[in-house]
């Protein structure tokens, strides 16, 4: 499609019903109070002109370009800042506004580079349109005087240049960082003719900038420009499509120049974002077309032998036979695959269905199992469906925001802005990790409460919060009784003295005070609503803390309106999309389990092939089985098991004792390595289908190029299938939508024409809700009444040692993603070229270790070396690195524990040892028993 120029009508819109009439140049125009002049006027098709104003941002109403005449009113007010009044009769072009706007443009182009045919936003440019909108033929004033021609430019940031001699000072970006980022990173500097956008003093990128891209979107001429433009010169075309990385899913115009990517734009209408992005999803697009990729299927008869080329259809062929082969030889059960969350809802349904129906087994599972599958058992347990309650919108009227387990800061920027700025409009912050995050206090925001528990007791917490809300009578007795069944045993178990703040302090190292108060403030607070992460899945009481918080949200009825709700912070783009579409072993698509025969009847009439009542193996279970030599061949698609999945010496060796690995990716990854079979995958700029974010919004992911690959990825397991003996052919995914339409009730209403009409949907969408869900659990529960579930503390059985007396604990970073396949390939190295460990003052000071040594980090499994960072961040007794760079390989030392109901990894409680001496020999030297040490 040709480039999409958004319509900016000026002004943000304001709430409410439209009962305001005016008149502009005579036309008439109703509009909702508070509604500026300037909005009122693009309403009617009369667009005012502007430079400083965007409906982006609040009005300003410095550039002075957009002056109107009001009937029965002096001067020439900015039609920006001057709301409508009824009756008010507006005058757009008359002689004097004319002049006033020829003045004031011809004092912006006097102190601006004359280069507009060299420019690079040549065509792209609010100040060379306005100069024609305003009919400017002359600038009278010479370059004699003083200027600002010879500013320098700053090109520190690897994505974006901020040219600052052709800076008109209109405000916008350091706006944008404020109102819409939250960094508040620019300023203007200086005053009168000595103002100048400053990034604190210093280059942008040593600066607070995160490289948002908020500023550089909202920079109406050249002075931020992004390096791709100026490089490859101005897009020609654009298509709408869905960010790749994180789970906020965010909306972006994949702006193109031929068949090259220009830049990442995001999209104002786009349902999760509204016109914000990221770091990572504006700027970091390289690795689709990095040298790495992968682009010619391969294969090798040993992991030991050399990679050969090979054709799709030979490619193909191989795959099916020894799949085939190795089910004669070792049972129906002996293969399975694995999907993935970073794929299309379409080309993960199509592997579980070849897995279902071509494989004959239920041997398949999703990545999801070691991230948020405890969000899918817990919150089914207790609300009835495996997904959160709210839209990312939603935040907005929340009162008392809890954030547990996660820092959106670092993994879902796009959704932290819009917390951030409802804290600063002034909801309460309660923050519950054990790591001081950035939102636990910044220079405009802080929380109430920071509560840094003890890795491994957030079940402790959450019942002492309960324990609170339950004994001083801040229970919403009328939700209760209404709307939820099992809480008067509920309410006994919680009541017990074990379940205290003060009983509950000696086990999560938080002061009881600080428990009781943060409880009250999140019963009484007003609307509540908690935002959890990994912090609170990735536990051996993942799923029991999941219920939890849902029984306090029960508990407190914050559930079922705006502003309130439990909500799970995804981690990848289509977490909550490869939950749906059936991928664990024990469900079919829509979380129905395999053992309903009604629900086997659906798929199977479709089908035509039988399907098991019983649950196959989960991906630890496929790892134990394959050492025993049960289980031989996997397909394995977008995910790199060997470098995301626990305890990865387990994980090598068994995919080092498998018949047949086959991996499905973009890069020859840690995975490949034990590959036997390498399908090349697609990027998403190459996809055809849609992801679902973690607010359930099916968004549409469209592609801009051809598959580089030659194949869709949604085609492979489909041949596969067929080179198996079971026909499985689509034309395209909007087929296999459809399928997934008829098979699973809470998608029945999608479809890809709906979702291009509408630009996104919320599931459930059905016959009862046509446009979506935004807000779950409104009238009554999913399972119909909310039940209440008894949630008993189980300590960790990794505890702290005399071997190993620091806990571990993992996370991520803004600038990379996951395993780093991504954004390890862009220019984001810059700012995390390699993770680093964490580590208090108190334990590297009685260690020897100083800040930037290299130090090895070891486990009961396993050891590597990074280097150190001295911080205070985390309490004494705790250390914290990331996972991104393959080369530290912090799963080395992450082990087997796992939550009790859904085998999720227990990343976040690790015991270690850190000392600048190899593992092995800190652990040869010491010979004192192994004895659990005190949690505190």
């Amino acid at each position: 499609m040709t480039l999409m120029k958004e319509p900016d009508l000026g002004t943000p819109a304001k709430p409410g019903e439209a009962t305001v009439t005016v008149e502009i140049d005579g036309m008439p125009v109703i509009v909702p109070p508070g509604t500026s002049v300037m909005r009122a006027a693009a309403l009617t098709g009369v667009d005012i002109p502007k430079l400083c104003a965007t409906d982006t941002l609040d009005a300003f109403g410095s550039c002075r370009l957009c002056l109107v005449e009001i009937d029965g009113r002096k001067g020439t007010p900015a039609s920006c800042t001057t709301p409508v009044a009824e009756g008010m009769k507006v005058r757009t072009q008359t002689p004097k506004v004319e002049k006033l706007r020829q003045g004031v443009m011809e004092l912006y182009i006097s102190d601006h580079p004359l280069d507009c045919l060299t420019c690079s936003a040549n065509g792209d440019c609010e100040l060379q349109d306005m100069s024609g909108v305003v009919g400017l033929r002359q600038v009278r004033y010479g370059y004699e005087g003083e200027n600002h021609l010879d500013l320098l430019t700053d090109d520190s940031n690897p994505y974006f240049n901020f040219e600052a001699s052709k800076c008109i000072a209109c405000s916008r970006c350091v706006r944008a960082c404020g109102e819409i980022q939250g960094t508040f990173a620019l300023t203007i500097e200086g005053r009168g003719f000595e103002s100048k956008v400053s990034a604190g003093g210093v280059n942008f990128m040593d600066s607070e900038c995160v490289s948002c891209g908020a500023c550089v979107q909202a920079c109406p001429t050249a002075t931020l420009q992004e390096k791709s433009v100026v490089e490859l010169g101005m897009p020609t075309r654009s298509v709408v499509t869905t960010c790749a990385y994180c789970g906020v899913g965010c909306s972006f115009k994949a702006e193109m120049r031929g068949d090259q990517l220009v830049r990442m734009v995001p999209f104002k209408d786009g349902g999760a974002n509204e016109g914000h992005s990221c770091v990572k999803g504006r700027f970091a697009f390289g690795y689709a077309t990095h040298p790495d990729r992968q682009m010619s299927p391969m294969i090798r008869e040993s992991i030991t032998d050399e990679w050969q080329v090979v054709d799709w259809d030979t490619a193909i062929s191989h795959t099916a036979r020894k799949f085939l082969e190795i089910q004669a030889k070792h049972g129906a059960g002996s293969i399975g695959g694995i999907t993935s969350s970073r794929t299309t809802n379409e080309e993960v349904y199509v592997v579980q269905k070849m897995v279902r129906a071509a494989f004959g087994n239920n041997n398949v599972d999703t990545c999801a199992r070691v991230c948020h599958s405890p969000t899918g058992y817990g919150l089914k347990q207790t609300f009835g469906t495996s997904a959160g309650t709210q839209d990312f919108k939603s935040v907005a009227e929340t009162d008392v925001i809890m954030v547990i387990g996660a820092n959106p800061t670092d993994g879902h920027p796009v959704f932290a802005s819009r917390m951030k700025k409802r804290i600063r409009e002034g909801a309460k912050l309660i923050v519950v990790d054990p790591r001081r995050i950035d939102l636990v206090r910044s220079p405009h925001i802080e929380a109430q409460y920071h509560l840094p528990l003890q890795p491994g007791t957030n079940v402790a917490m959450v019942n002492a919060f309960a324990h609170v809300v339950v004994t001083e009578g801040l229970v919403d007795q009328d939700f209760v009784a209404a709307r939820c069944e099992g809480y008067e045993e509920w309410a006994e178990f919680i009541a017990r003295p074990e379940n205290s703040p003060e009983v509950v302090e000696s086990i999560t190292g938080v002061p009881a005070a600080d428990v009781r108060a943060a409880a009250r403030l999140y019963a009484t607070g007003g609307n509540a609503a908690i935002y959890y992460g990994l912090g609170v899945t990735e536990h051996s009481q993942g799923s029991t803390m999941v219920m939890g918080m849902a029984n306090l949200a029960m508990a407190t009825g914050n559930i079922g309106r705006d502003g309130v709700g439990v909500n799970p912070l995804r981690g990848q783009n289509n977490v909550q999309g490869s939950c749906d579409m059936g991928s664990f072993p024990h469900e079919l698509s829509g979380y129905r389990h395999v053992s309903d025969e009604a629900v086997r009847e659906v798929f199977e009439t479709l089908w035509g092939r039988p399907i098991l009542p019983e649950p196959g193996l989960r991906i630890p279970n496929m790892f134990d089985a394959a050492i025993d030599g049960t289980f031989r061949a996997l397909f394995v698609q977008g995910e790199d098991i060997a470098q995301s999945d626990p305890n990865t010496k387990h994980v090598t060796a068994a995919l080092a004792a498998m018949d047949l690995v086959v991996v499905q990716d973009l890069f020859i990854n840690e995975t490949a390595k034990f590959a036997h079979v390498f399908l090349p995958g697609t990027s998403f700029l190459e996809k055809d289908g849609t992801f679902t974010n973690a607010e359930r919004r099916i968004n549409r992911v469209r592609p801009v190029m051809a598959p580089k690959t030659g194949m869709h990825e949604w085609e492979i397991p489909c041949r596969i299938a067929q080179a198996m003996g079971y026909d499985m052919t689509y034309n395209n995914p909007s087929e296999i939508m459809d399928e997934i339409a008829a098979v699973t009730p809470t998608f029945s209403g999608v479809s890809f024409e709906k979702l291009d009409k509408l630009g996104s949907v919320q599931w459930p969408c059905n016959d009862a809700a046509p446009t979506g869900t935004p807000i779950m659990h409104v009238d009554g529960f999913v399972r119909g009444k909310g039940a209440f579930v008894q949630t008993t503390f189980v300590p960790t059985d990794e505890r702290s040692t005399r071997k190993f007396p620091l806990i571990l604990t993992t996370g991520r970073i803004l600038s990379q993603y996951n395993v780093g396949a991504q954004t390890r390939r862009t220019a984001n190295v810059a700012w995390h070229p390699e993770d680093v460990l964490e580590i208090h003052p108190h334990d590297a000071e009685v260690r020897g270790i100083n800040d930037g040594d290299m130090v090895s980090l070891a486990s009961r499994v396993g050891e590597t070396t990074l280097k150190a960072i001295i911080s205070d961040r985390m309490p004494v007794g705790v250390v914290y690195t990331t996972f991104h760079h393959p080369i530290t390989g912090a799963n080395v030392v992450t082990t087997e524990n796992s939550d009790w109901a859904t085998n999720c990894p227990e990343y976040k409680v690790t015991a270690v040892q850190v000392g600048l001496r190899t593992p092995a020999a800190a652990v040869e030297e010491s010979a004192r028993e192994d004895i659990p040490m005190a949690v505190d």
